[in-house]
């Protein structure tokens, strides 16, 4: 099953959360924390603003992004955990 996100709406793979700290103790898993950071999958095509202009997305397929804690929709793609969200929760391309 393929996701195509629509107008404005990216589909991120995020990365894997760390499994050990700096200091080499392993986390369990209810320490981990949610990565904040991913790989963009698939993007829709762009906004169209209230003019009727098409607006660009400013982010591709293959870009690593970092996106707000709390950002997105989680679904399930061929058994792996993605996310979709708006352009707008993007905070900066890696």
């Amino acid at each position: 099953m393929a996701i195509k996100p629509l107008a404005d709406r990216v589909l991120v793979k995020p990365a894997i959360a760390e499994e050990k700290t700096s200091g080499g103790i392993i986390l369990p898993d209810s320490a981990k924390e949610k990565p904040q950071e991913g790989t963009i999958v698939a993007a829709g095509p762009g906004k169209i603003s209230e003019a009727g202009n098409k607006i660009p997305m400013e982010v591709k397929v293959g870009d690593k992004v970092l996106y707000g804690k709390y950002s997105g929709t989680e679904v399930t793609v061929a058994g792996e955990e993605q996310l979709i969200m708006r352009e707008s929760d993007i905070l900066a391309i890696l």
